[in-house]
C-alpha cells in the first residue's frame, strides 16, 4: 500500500517512503495546501506508517493501520474544537501535558492539528514549548491551508510537506471513474474551478454539498421569484452570524459559477446552469456585490435581522 492512496505528489511520496524504510520519519510535519489538496489523506497515511507493524508500511491490513483508518486508534489524537473559531489554547496545553504519558498501543503517540492556522499566537507558543523538547515517541502533524499564519519559530521546527495540484489527465481519469454520469464538459469545468485539487473538484461535481437553503435560493433567483426570496430570507433574520455568513457565501459561490456559465464555460452544477441561463451578467454582478456587502455587514456588528431585511430589498 505505502503512500499510493495519495494521488499525484510523486516526489513527496517517494521521499516519505524512503524515510519510512530508513526509520527517519520526522517528529514534526507541517502539511500545507489548499482545501481539497489531500492533507487529511496524507496525515492518515503518515500516522498509519508510523504505527504500522510492517517494514514498508503503511500496509493497510495490520491492526494499527486498520484502527488508524477507522478513526479508532488511541495513539492517533485530534486536537480541535470545530465549534470554536480558533483552537482553544487549553486543548493545546492538555495535549502538551498528555504527550508525556507513554503510548497506549503503538510505538508512537501522534497528535493531529487539522486547523493549525487557527491556533492563534498563545496556542502556538504553548505548542512551541513541547516542539523544542519532545519525548522520543511524540509526533505532531500540523495541517494548514495558510502556512504564513504560523509563527516562524513553529515552522522552522517542522518538516513542511507541500501538497501540489494534480495533473489534468490524472484528475480527469479519477473524476470520470467517480462520476460516470458527468459529461466531459462538466468534468473540465470542475477541474478548472478546483485549481487542480481533487477534493474541490469532487465537491463541485457532487453538487458542492449544496444545502437545501442554497437550492431554494438558486430556484427562486433563477425564476425571478421575489416573493420566494423574501420568504427564504425572513426566517434567516433569526439566525446567528456564524450560520448566516456561510449561507450567504454559498449563494455567492453559486452566482460566481453562473457568471462563468455566462462567459461560455460549461456549468458544474445544474443550479448554476439554471441561474446562468435565466439571469444577465449585469444581474449577477449586482447580486454578487449585494451579497458581499451583506457579508461585510454581518461580519461587523449589524444584526442578522437588519442584514436580511436589507438584502431582501436589494434582491427584490
Amino acid at each position: 500500500m505505502g503512500f499510493e492512496a495519495l494521488l499525484g505528489n510523486g516526489q513527496l511520496k517517494e521521499n516519505l517512503g524512503a524515510a519510512r524504510r530508513k526509520g527517519r520519519l520526522s517528529h514534526f510535519y507541517l502539511l500545507s495546501g489548499p482545501r481539497g489538496s489531500g492533507k487529511h489523506t496524507l496525515a492518515l497515511l503518515l500516522a498509519a506508517a508510523m504505527l504500522c507493524e510492517e517494514k514498508d508500511g503503511p500496509c493497510g491490513i495490520c491492526r494499527h493501520c486498520r484502527k488508524v483508518f477507522s478513526g479508532n486508534h488511541p495513539d492517533y489524537i485530534t486536537i480541535d474544537d470545530p465549534t470554536k473559531k480558533t483552537v482553544p489554547v487549553d486543548l493545546i496545553r492538555e495535549a502538551r501535558a498528555d504527550i508525556f504519558v507513554r503510548p497506549n498501543e503503538g510505538e508512537k503517540k501522534i497528535y493531529l492539528f487539522p486547523r493549525a492556522q487557527d491556533m492563534g499566537i498563545p496556542g502556538q507558543n504553548a505548542l512551541l514549548k513541547v516542539l523544542e523538547e519532545p519525548p522520543s515517541y511524540g509526533v505532531f502533524l500540523l495541517l494548514t491551508d495558510n502556512p504564513e499564519k504560523l509563527l516562524p519559530t513553529v515552522r522552522s521546527r517542522c518538516v513542511e510537506l507541500k501538497l501540489r495540484a494534480l495533473p489534468e489527465a490524472l484528475l480527469r481519469k479519477t473524476l470520470a471513474a467517480e462520476f460516470p454520469d458527468a459529461d466531459g464538459d462538466r468534468i473540465a469545468a470542475a477541474i478548472m474551478r478546483s485549481g487542480g485539487y481533487l477534493g474541490q473538484a469532487r465537491e463541485l461535481l457532487g453538487g458542492g454539498g449544496l444545502s437545501e437553503n442554497g437550492k431554494n435560493f438558486a430556484a427562486a433567483y433563477a425564476a425571478r421569484d421575489t416573493f420566494a426570496l423574501q420568504k427564504l430570507l425572513t426566517p434567516m433574520e433569526k439566525w446567528k452570524r456564524d450560520t448566516l455568513i456561510p449561507a450567504l457565501q454559498e449563494w455567492l459561490e453559486l452566482l460566481e459559477q453562473a457568471l462563468l456559465v455566462r462567459s461560455g464555460m460549461s456549468a458544474v452544477t445544474p443550479e448554476a446552469a439554471a441561474i446562468g441561463t435565466a439571469r444577465s451578467p449585469r444581474d449577477l454582478m449586482r447580486c454578487c456585490q449585494s451579497l458581499k456587502k451583506a457579508m461585510e455587514y454581518a461580519q461587523g456588528n449589524v444584526s442578522c435581522a437588519a442584514v436580511c431585511g436589507w438584502l431582501s430589498w436589494e434582491l427584490r
